[in-house]
């Protein structure tokens, strides 16, 4: 698992590489600037829809990776 402190420094990090303050990454996301004062400040609860507008504004692309993914992805694509 992912440590919450860990993803709100790469979500930081992306933000001010990408020139943006917290309030215009929460106007392109499309949530409150409380939601990305939080989550860069490590909050462990957010909800999954609100975390990937905030991903996809900063490009960031999150992959899942388990001993069964691809026979998942098999049985998916049929």
């Amino acid at each position: 698992m992912l440590n919450p402190t860990i993803l709100a420094n790469i979500i930081r990090q992306h933000r001010k590489a990408a020139g943006l303050s917290q309030l215009q990454l929460a106007d392109l996301a499309g949530v409150g600037k409380t939601v990305v004062f939080n989550l860069e400040k490590g909050k462990e609860t957010i909800q999954l829809d609100t975390l990937r507008k905030i991903l996809a504004v900063l490009n960031i692309k999150v992959q899942l990776a388990s001993p069964i993914m691809n026979q998942i992805i098999t049985h998916e694509s049929r």
